[in-house]
Order: C-alpha cells, then sequence, then structure tokens
C-alpha cells in the first residue's frame, strides 16, 4: 500500500501505540489500514453416498476439482456467502447445513468455513465458474485432480467421519503449506 484510501496522502509501514504490528499508517490523518485474513465460504454438498465436486473453470487450478466456495462478500453470513457460491458454482440448492470445517491458512492470509449439508434434489449444473458439476462415491474421487489443500482436507475428513457411524463433529485445524 503506498497511499491512503481516506485522504489519498504516503503511507508507511510502523507499529501503531498499543499495538505489536507493522500497519500501513497514513503519515497525515493517521489513519490506520488493517490488512487481515480473507474469509472462503464453502458447502461440502451430499446426496444419499455421493459429493458434489465442480471442475474449475478459472484460475488458479483451472481444471481441476474443487467444492463450491468463494470469497465472502460484505453484509452477508458465511452461510449465506456458502449458498450463494453454491448456486452460482453448482447451481444446487442444499438444506440441513451445519459448519463442518475451518482451516486456517496463515501463509496465504486465509480461513475456510466450510459447511456439510445436503442437497434439497439431485439437480445441479455449472455455473460461470464451473465446467462440469459431478457427484462423486468415494471411490471415484479424482483425488489426483483436487485443486487445493483445503478442499482435499475437507473430504478426507469427510470420508473418514463417515466411516465412523456418521458422526460429523466439527473440525477446526491450521494448514502449513
Amino acid at each position: 500500500m503506498k497511499y491512503c484510501s481516506q485522504c489519498g496522502q504516503p503511507v508507511s509501514l510502523s507499529i501503531p501505540e498499543g499495538d505489536d504490528r507493522h500497519r500501513h499508517v497514513c503519515n497525515v490523518c493517521n489513519t490506520i489500514h488493517y490488512q487481515n485474513p480473507k474469509i472462503i465460504a464453502g458447502i461440502l454438498p451430499v446426496f444419499e453416498d455421493k459429493i458434489l465436486l465442480c471442475r474449475r473453470a478459472i484460475e488458479p487450478r483451472h481444471g481441476l476439482w474443487t467444492l463450491p466456495a468463494g470469497f465472502m462478500e460484505n453484509e452477508e453470513s458465511t452461510l449465506e456467502a456458502a449458498r450463494r457460491e453454491t448456486w452460482e458454482e453448482a447451481q444446487a440448492r442444499t438444506c440441513m447445513e451445519h459448519l463442518y470445517v475451518v482451516l486456517s491458512v496463515p501463509r496465504i492470509s486465509q480461513v475456510y468455513m466450510i459447511y456439510l449439508a445436503q442437497l434439497e434434489a439431485p439437480e445441479f449444473g455449472p455455473g460461470e465458474e464451473s465446467l462440469e458439476v459431478k457427484l462423486f462415491a468415494e471411490e471415484e474421487v479424482p483425488w489426483e485432480e483436487i485443486a487445493f489443500h483445503t478442499v482435499r482436507r475437507t473430504l478426507e475428513f469427510y470420508f473418514a467421519d463417515r466411516s465412523k457411524k456418521n458422526d460429523f463433529p466439527m473440525k477446526d485445524e491450521t494448514l502449513i503449506l
């Protein structure tokens, strides 16, 4: 960051009084510009014994498989963001959602919040950001074509929990990539 979004004057990195981290601070109006992690919200949609994955039509990781998920927008809850992304990417509606996985990825300043949910019906299709959308049984999951470590970890949690009497307690983990 070079200039203040409040007054347009130059900023510099300094540790504001009472803080313990370097921040961009305006040299004129003293506005502190905080930079915080991005929230990615998504859903692991399930129908019967299969999960729904989307093949990405965009970068990064074009052509690889992922869960429907994306950056949370201002003025929406994490569940609203997850539902919106599921509609945008998979043209799917879900129900019985509950927060299932929280994955922090400090190296890239992202936090993933993935809900476990049931598809309302086996009705889905590719949105603008997907090449195709498909239901996969566990043995059909294209593990070598999974787009992100966070998606792989979420799927690992899900299949492990499903094998344990369908008990799906919430997971919270930090990924060091």
